[in-house]
């Protein structure tokens, strides 16, 4: 049997087969042929070998993804699988394997290194979603909330709180039948992450027999997971701001060659063995893995007067929910998503779906898991009873769609789930530009993605109105911003006085003595720093700062009038986009060629979520990693785009989406075969006797 590729204009993948498991295979050697470097990259980041291709800086990661058990938790999540699924993802697998040498010759990064490439084991894409994800759960901010509550105490939680400002900023919304000119729902939204290069979504059309989808794909992991089209089903999702990871404060000593950890009914034998992590350019560091009856350990050990172990959904129950993953492709309707997604597991997720025939659905999907309400909040103590999980949380909430339903990681339907979700700008702006028109169709969804008004402005505006004994040029810069619009264009520099207002009062606030005890980083891995730096925390709980009139003691009117004053004694700023530049990660430094970075427009407080995050590097943007608007009436009218391209091999479709994608336009989703530039045929895909799928010759 052969597989066939076909491109479109924009050289995105419409891949056709006679049986699943033939496009499972043609699937995995696309992802190797368009991204055999990222893909690679991803393997070697969930087997904690990246300082054998990086180098020594990479070790932090490694012996992050040794310690928390990543490739062991991979194959138990893969031997768990149910056989058809099993199946699917080796026939994936074989796939990557047979285009990988070929997709590495056409990527320059692996001569740039040195680095050939290794062959893929029948988990490793589900070790890839696991190393994409471990952090993105963030069980960082629960190591953050436990500073906090040591040095200052559990009251100063909420001062910090609202921590999805600033990571957060994905948008998702259903429109159904009955406020759409055809009469059929309509999705659209954009995940928002940081955005690499090449992009963390693929756009992708899968075909066979069994079904006919376009979605967009995770490199490196088969089927459409998150956001998918089949033609009489459509479904999207946002994070759901769940809380499904816990930290446990571990006492464990020594016993000979042995360890032990205080567990809640005294010393119990942990698991323990060495592992040695090989470093580009010779030798190797050896990594200690320790895990007790909670989880690994990822910060200290057994040397140590305490160490953190990690509980998480994957580990404990040995499923990653990929058995979900055929089942969506095969949906025809609401009810078959919504019983798909019965078996995710992580990332939790709050889903929005809609069918030709008017279904819709709005729902929580994921594991959370039963446990003691303060496990949530920070890392608890191992050796205190009661602290262990309790199960699944059941049944995950549903919520009914009335016209429409908006999920920007606020406290919806996942709020029984989660501590801290994004504040209500996003979402409230949605449904406020939603409201303005009585029906709507799929072309016009694009100006939601593009909204720049900044939802948290009002609150801080308010309180410059209000101030009295300023400066002259104090005034004249308050009443600028007063007359402001609240939109963060790229071409405006009132948004970047606002901006500059606002971040002179972080800085003020960061910098008050009784912070002190959280402005120095503690001895933590170097990975998980980020999570713990004083000054983005302070910026992403600064409306809670703002309604109180004596935030740590300070009187607040005396607070924002000194912000105000240091911002007017600066001169006149740039255009808020000559500020606010994409800047793309990549695994290797300068790695984005002669691209020119567009200016953004945007801020974490608007619908188009934009924020600039730094790193030892200088900055990384999160950002929508993908657009799209799913049209339920013909899936032809629907529209999709990504911030780069559709390849990550260098060529004429690496970048050619950026453009669009900075002006917010989308392209169109093409599932015509006669209309796409067919690729020749992939001789491969075979049985051996007894139906069991084989490479070819």
């Amino acid at each position: 049997m052969t597989g066939e590729t076909c491109r479109d204009a924009w050289g995105i993948p419409h891949l056709r087969a006679d049986d699943i498991l033939e496009l499972a295979f043609l699937q995995g050697r696309n992802a190797a042929l368009d991204r055999a470097w990222q893909i690679e990259v991803e393997r070697h980041r969930f087997e904690g070998t990246t300082a054998a291709v990086f180098g020594a800086d990479a070790l932090g990661w490694d012996r992050l993804a040794r310690r928390a058990r990543l490739a062991d938790t991979a194959r138990r999540c893969f031997d768990a699988l149910e056989p058809d699924t099993r199946a699917w993802v080796t026939a994936y697998v074989r796939g990557v394997n047979s285009g990988l040498q070929e997709g590495a010759d056409a990527a320059q990064q692996f001569a740039r290194v040195g680095l050939r490439p290794g062959r893929w084991e029948p988990w490793t894409p589900l070790g890839t979603w696991l190393s994409v994800h471990l952090l993105f759960s963030g069980f960082p901010t629960k190591l953050w909330r436990g500073r906090v509550a040591g040095e200052l105490g559990l009251g100063a939680l909420a001062m910090f709180a609202a921590d999805g400002r600033g990571v957060a900023g994905s948008n998702g919304w259903l429109v159904s039948g009955d406020r759409t000119r055809t009469g059929k729902p309509i999705l659209a939204g954009d995940p928002h992450r940081i955005i690499e290069d090449p992009g963390v979504y693929q756009q992708i059309h899968l075909s066979c027999p069994e079904f006919d989808v376009v979605g967009f794909a995770v490199p490196g992991v088969p089927g459409i997971p998150h956001f998918g089209h089949t033609g009489k089903v459509a479904w999207s999702i946002t994070n759901a701001m769940a809380d499904c990871q816990d930290v446990y404060r571990e006492r464990l000593r020594r016993d000979g060659a042995a360890v032990e950890a205080l567990g809640p009914d005294g010393w119990e034998p942990a698991h323990v063995h060495v592992e040695s992590v090989p470093v580009a350019g010779g030798g190797s560091v050896d990594v200690e893995v320790v895990e007790t009856a909670r989880g690994p350990v990822v910060v200290g050990g057994p040397d140590d007067a305490e160490a953190l172990s990690l509980a998480y959904p994957a580990r404990v129950g040995g499923s990653l929910g990929f058995d979900a993953l055929p089942r969506l492709l095969r949906a025809g309707s609401v009810a078959d998503v919504d019983a798909a997604l019965d078996e995710w597991v992580d990332p939790v997720n709050v889903v929005q779906a809609a069918d030709v025939a008017g279904g819709t659905l709005h729902r929580v999907a994921g594991r959370v898991p039963v446990r003691h309400e303060d496990n949530r909040l920070h890392p608890v103590p191992a050796w205190e009873p009661g602290r262990t999980w309790q199960g699944w949380y059941a049944p995950m909430p549903h919520e009914p769609v009335d016209g429409v339903a908006v999920m920007a990681n606020q406290a919806g339907p996942a709020a029984p789930l989660g501590v801290e979700f994004a504040p209500d700008h996003r979402a409230g702006r949605i449904r406020e530009l939603l409201d303005a028109k009585d029906t709507w169709t799929a072309a016009e969804m694009p100006t939601i993605h593009m909204d720049t008004r900044a939802g948290a402005a009002d609150r801080l505006l308010e309180l410059l109105g209000d101030l009295t004994g300023l400066s002259r040029e104090a005034e004249r810069l308050r009443d600028r911003l007063l007359g402001w619009d609240r939109h963060m264009r790229a071409d405006s520099t009132e948004a970047t006085l606002y901006a500059r207002v606002r971040f002179a009062l972080v800085r003020r606030l960061a910098g008050h003595p009784a912070l002190a005890p959280l402005a120095e980083l503690p001895d933590f891995p170097e990975v998980l720093l980020p999570w713990l730096a004083l000054v983005p925390r302070v910026a992403v709980g600064l409306d809670n700062f703002l309604a109180d009139e004596k935030p740590l003691g300070l009187d607040r009117a005396d607070l924002v009038r000194a912000a105000l004053e240091e911002a007017a004694a600066q001169p006149e700023p740039e255009r808020w986009g000559a500020l606010h530049r994409l800047s793309a990660w990549t695994a290797l430094p300068g790695d984005g060629g002669a691209v020119s970075w567009p200016e953004l427009a945007g801020d974490s407080e608007c619908v188009l979520s934009t924020t600039r995050i730094p790193d030892a590097d200088g900055h990384l943007t999160r950002a929508s990693a993908a657009r799209y608007v799913w049209d339920l009436a013909n899936r032809d009218d629907s529209l999709w785009v990504v911030p780069l391209g559709a390849s990550g091999i260098d060529g004429p479709h690496h970048h050619d989406q950026l453009p669009l994608w900075e002006r917010g336009e989308l392209v169109p989703v093409v599932t015509d075969w006669r209309l796409l530039r067919a690729e020749p045929p992939v001789a491969g895909y075979g049985r051996r006797d007894g139906g069991e799928p084989s490479l070819g010759e």
